[in-house]
């Protein structure tokens, strides 16, 4: 029974197992089923859905194809618009051009034509030149016949021939233009004298007329006045030490004697006299006198007065109207202001002949500005006379040249007085307006019996020494020219002649600048034939 049962539930678990087995199969097989179907469904959908963008992409192909059939049409339709545009453009300038070639091709023709009518006209001008050239060489041919006819016959009848003609009428020509020519040269002249004298003196009189300047001579003052005896005595000091200091620290020689209320202040430079006349009125005001006082008084007196001498020469340079003038020339007019010359200040006297010049430049057409600037420095070098050997005029000259002034102003400075030649205009007049600024009523202190003893003493030195002959002080006394004999007097003796004048002349005379002294030694042989 057990086994029964046990062979019962084997043969049923049997049948469940086999059961299961196909249940298992057939559920397989219907899941496969499952996605068989299902794949079928998913491949249709997907040929359906090809189909579709397909035929999409065809309806696209077909639009774009139209659209671009539609813009190829536009375009061939503007294309043959432009075209049709151009062509009309170009049909119409090509019309234009071609008006214009015939206007022009009618102008060459009517041209030609004008053309043809002028060349028919000159063949036929020239034809009636050619006629008349010969028709004139016909003539001269005649004519040249007849005058060698002439010729001859005048040949025969005078019994000259045609050259020697020509010489005598030329010969008689040239006597009668000689003749005529020197009147005519003698005629001129003389009116140009007697124009130039009348146009010199009105000219002269027109210049001091229209320069109205003060008719009073200054002078540099070298006297300082001492308010009392012991002011005199603290001026000289303890032993003389203050003068001596004084004179130390300012240049000058001071003069101290008797006379009442004064001390003289002596020296050749009139910058240094100022300096030192200054100097003292400061001391005697203020009452401090030492050595020590002195020298700081001195040295701030010399500080003023070089800077008012610059003031002062620039104020003469624009007062003459002369610009661009140097540095140290402005300083040399400035000292001017110092030096005095027979009483008349240098530097007024230089501003009136810069003036003058002007004014008589202006009336003979020269440069006023040119004839300024040489009158203002005609007297530069007595600035520094006192200093540099030589006269004036060529002192100044010599520092003008260093400092690059013109060959006119130049050549003025250094002849005014004559002692060279003058190669510029300006030089005389320079020299005239000199003469008139000092010759003019109270231009200098010095009278005419003064001027006139003085050169009568210069006289009587040169002729006082044994040899000399003659003696003649020209150009205001400036130069002493002595004539020694010859035959008592040797090449030597001149030169010793001529410096014994010299120191002599220093040793007796007061004079402004320097004398020049010239000895002249000549020999002459007079013999006569009988």
């Amino acid at each position: 029974m057990d086994i029964n049962l046990l062979m019962q539930s084997t043969d049923a678990s049997a049948g469940e197992f086999y059961y299961g087995l196909i249940g298992i199969g057939v559920g397989g097989s219907m899941v496969a089923l499952f996605y068989w179907v299902g794949g079928l469904s998913r491949i249709a959908a997907g040929q359906r859905e090809s189909e579709h963008i397909m035929e999409e992409a065809r309806l696209t192909a077909e639009k774009i194809t139209k659209t671009a059939e539609l813009d190829s049409l536009a375009a061939r339709d503007r294309a043959i618009a432009e075209f049709k545009t151009e062509t009309a453009a170009t049909r119409d300038e090509l019309k234009s051009i071609e008006k214009r070639l015939t206007k022009r091709e009618d102008n060459l023709d009517q041209k030609l034509d004008t053309l043809t009518t002028k060349e028919k006209h000159l063949d036929r001008t020239e034809r009636k030149l050619q006629e008349s050239i010969g028709r004139v060489e016909d003539r001269d041919r005649k004519s040249q016949e007849l005058l060698g006819q002439r010729e001859a016959e005048l040949s025969r009848i005078s019994g000259l021939s045609r050259d020697e003609g020509r010489a005598e009428l030329l010969a008689a020509l040239e006597r009668d233009l000689t003749i005529e020519s020197g009147q005519l040269i003698n005629k001129m002249l003389g009116e140009a004298r007697e124009n130039a004298e009348a146009q010199a003196r009105e000219i002269t009189l027109i210049a001091i007329q229209r320069f109205a300047a003060d008719h009073t001579s200054e002078g540099t003052v070298s006297t300082v006045g001492i308010p009392s005896d012991d002011m005199k005595g603290r001026v000289i000091g303890r032993e003389g030490r203050n003068i001596r200091a004084f004179e130390k620290a300012t240049g000058v020689d001071v003069i101290v004697d008797d006379t009442p209320g004064v001390v003289v202040v002596s020296s050749f430079d009139p910058v240094r006299r100022e300096i030192a006349r200054l100097t003292l009125n400061k001391l005697i005001q203020d009452g401090r006198i030492h050595p020590g006082r002195i020298e700081e008084v001195a040295d701030l007196t010399r500080k003023e007065v070089e800077k008012n001498i610059t003031e002062t020469g620039k104020a003469a340079a624009l007062e003459a109207n002369v610009p661009g003038l140097h540095r140290k020339i402005v300083d040399l007019l400035g000292r001017l202001h110092y030096r005095t010359s027979y009483g008349q200040n240098v530097l007024r006297h230089s501003v009136e002949v810069a003036y003058l010049c002007q004014i008589i430049a202006d009336e003979l057409g020269f440069d006023g500005r040119l004839a300024r600037r040489c009158g203002l420095l005609h007297d530069i070098g007595k600035a520094v006379d006192h200093e540099v050997e030589g006269g004036h005029p060529q002192i100044g000259a010599d520092i003008c040249r260093r400092l690059n002034e013109g060959p006119e102003v130049l050549n003025a400075i250094a002849g005014h007085h004559g002692d060279i030649e003058s190669t510029s205009p300006y030089t005389p007049l320079v020299m005239a307006a000199d003469a008139i600024s000092a010759a003019r009523p109270g231009g200098r202190r010095e009278s005419l019996e003064r001027y006139v003893q003085r050169l009568e003493a210069l006289e009587g030195i040169a002729t006082g020494q044994k040899g000399v002959k003659q003696a003649y002080a020209i150009q205001a006394g400036r130069e002493l020219r002595v004539i020694v004999d010859a035959g008592r007097v040797d090449d030597a003796s001149s030169a010793r002649i001529a410096r014994d004048i010299a120191k002599q002349v220093e040793t007796e005379m007061t004079y402004p600048g320097e004398v020049k002294v010239t000895v002249l030694r000549e020999m002459r042989a007079v013999e006569y034939a009988r």
